[in-house]
């Protein structure tokens, strides 16, 4: 397939322009002129997933983080970016990013999905388009009332995960809940704002954590991969069903940390 015709669809999908101010979306690594005909998907590009989709062939390496987020002033092989970006050049590889536009369009949309949530709205807006709101993480009701450790379980249930860390009460009950996959210290008010009772998303510490409660919102870390590597399975599928010509292969599941 041609570069310009794989683009545009992934682009009609999440459109460049629904990504944040500060994130840096698109073609990252390679030429427009290449043919694509293997796809690799990712959510990181770590080493590992470089050797892999080398391994495998692949035209394009697609990942929802981008491996170039800020400014470099030079690309060498002396920093692990610079290797990293030397290794997909050496090797002909096209490398695309899908973040903030597919945390926009999409993984907010899965996320409240795997919870059942009841009339989601937007958590936080980040745009109006043709006067519909769309932003990052939602927010909505439980179709039941569950315990703190109930919403916990769904949520280990719902994301595949073997286990989560929670701030406050366990045998508090849970009617409404926000979701933000990834990265949700950022939200935290606006979830407090519109009345959420739990906020599931990752990277919360102690601060956060213990701040949150006290002001009567609890918190189930998941993790920021563990709500986040869903994006594999879900371009995958997209792929199979709209664009079938093109062989799709993703990255192991692999949780970044261990617990000992």
């Amino acid at each position: 397939m041609e570069w310009d015709q794989l683009t545009g669809q992934l682009e009609m999908l999440c459109p460049k322009q629904a990504a944040l101010d500060f994130d840096n979306v698109g073609l990252l690594v390679g030429r427009k002129d290449k043919e694509i005909e293997k796809v690799y998907l990712a959510v990181d590009a770590l080493d590992e997933v470089i050797e892999d989709a080398i391994h495998w062939g692949a035209d394009l390496l697609l990942t929802h983080h981008p491996l170039i987020f800020s400014g470099m002033k030079s690309v060498t092989d002396q920093d692990f970016i610079g290797r990293r970006v030397v290794k997909l050049l050496q090797n002909d590889l096209n490398y695309y990013a899908m973040h903030t536009n597919y945390d926009v369009k999409r993984m907010a949309d899965l996320a409240a999905e795997k919870l059942n949530l009841k009339d989601p709205q937007v958590l936080e807006v980040t745009a109006v388009v043709e006067e519909r709101e769309e932003g990052i993480g939602k927010i909505g009701n439980l179709e039941t009332a569950k315990s703190l450790r109930e919403c916990t379980q769904l949520v280990k249930e719902g994301f595949g995960l073997p286990d989560a860390r929670v701030f406050g009460d366990l045998e508090m009950k849970i009617t409404r809940a926000a979701i933000c996959p990834g990265s949700g210290k950022s939200v935290i008010d606006e979830a407090i704002a519109k009345k959420a009772q739990v906020l599931i998303t990752g990277d919360i510490g102690h601060h956060e954590g213990i701040d949150a409660v006290a002001r009567d919102l609890a918190i189930i870390d998941a993790g920021h991969y563990g709500t986040e590597y869903m994006f594999m399975e879900d371009m995958k599928k997209y792929f199979q069903e709209q664009l079938p010509e093109i062989q799709v292969k993703c990255a192991q599941v692999c949780h970044p940390f261990q617990t000992i």
